[in-house]
């Protein structure tokens, strides 16, 4: 039987099982207790996969969007050097602790937290890391989507839901608190930045997973792979990375209290809905330079070196 002919125009996909173990056992250990308390957090197995694949010891990881610091932990743990920039003040600083707390377990790489609009990321970072990251690293933020965390009454011993930890913040320029046009706009915006720090053939990996809102599916993974060529990159793999676990007899989700009742409210009002068990992950290179994506470039911790500015 003839195999079939790939489709042309078509990213390769491939499928990263990065969900074996679940969040909070991949965090414990490796990230301060107070990071359960960030509304959106990456999988650190999501961020760990995309850095071990996409970059080699030594170079420079940027995450514009970073929250609690997981790429930059991850970075580090891995020999890489990273730089990470956060809107929210209480994320940059918890950001900036759980670096020293991966320094304090052994990470051989190191990181800079600069609390900031993203937006401005170029001056946020200086001159000195135009054209230097091999990878940018990010999340968009999810805004009023995000679920939070629950206690039921047997747990708190109060009647009904008790709901917490639901926002990134407070401030109504955080593009989290914006409306999905001005979201995405900013997010280009933010991307168009990121593209003047990486180097020849460098990467950048979004990862993002669909939401509804008032019932109707919001496509973000497609919204951020439009701002991603919007904003000058060129489409290089889309990848599957798993929300929930493989196991002999299927996939077990690891879905929120939040994504079950709705799924469950659903089916029950005869719209079939399932629980999402992965994220999508759109890989991009950096447009304009495609003689160079094969470059081969030297680390960033090398150029620091031959600079005389190694830390």
């Amino acid at each position: 039987m003839n195999a079939t002919p790939p489709v042309p125009d078509k990213p390769p996909l491939s499928v990263w099982a990065t969900a074996q173990d679940g969040p909070r056992a991949q965090r414990k250990g490796r990230y301060l207790p107070e990071s359960d308390a960030h509304p959106a957090k990456m999988f650190p197995a999501i961020a760990a996969h995309a850095i071990a694949m996409y970059t080699a010891p030594g170079d420079l990881v940027v995450d514009p969007m970073c929250g609690i610091g997981t790429t930059l932990v991850e970075a580090m743990h891995q020999d890489r050097i990273a730089i990470g920039v956060e809107y929210e003040k209480r994320w940059a600083d918890l950001a900036a602790r759980n670096a020293e707390y991966a320094v304090d377990h052994g990470a051989p790489g190191y990181a800079t937290v600069i609390n900031g609009d993203a937006r401005d990321v170029e001056r946020l970072v200086g001159p000195d890391v135009t054209g230097k990251a091999a990878l940018v690293l990010t999340s968009p933020p999810y805004g009023p989507a995000t679920h939070g965390h629950v206690r039921v009454s047997r747990d708190s011993g109060q009647s009904g839901v008790e709901k917490a930890n639901w926002r990134y913040g407070e401030d109504p320029d955080n593009l989290s608190c914006r409306s999905i046009d001005d979201l995405m706009a900013g997010f280009t915006e933010i991307l168009v930045g990121c593209r003047s720090l990486l180097r020849p053939g460098g990467f950048l990996v979004i990862t993002a997973r669909p939401f509804r809102r008032a019932g109707r599916m919001i496509d973000i993974p497609t919204m951020a792979a439009e701002a991603a060529v919007n904003a000058g990159y060129v489409p290089h793999e889309r990848c599957v990375a798993l929300l929930a676990a493989t196991r002999d007899d299927g996939l077990m989700a690891r879905a929120s209290f939040f994504q079950l009742v709705n799924s469950r409210n659903a089916f029950a009002a005869g719209s079939p809905t399932h629980v999402c068990a992965h994220e999508e992950v759109i890989v991009s290179r950096r447009g304009g330079d495609e003689a160079d994506a094969q470059c081969g470039c030297v680390p960033f911790a090398r150029r620091l070196e031959d600079d005389g500015r190694a830390a």
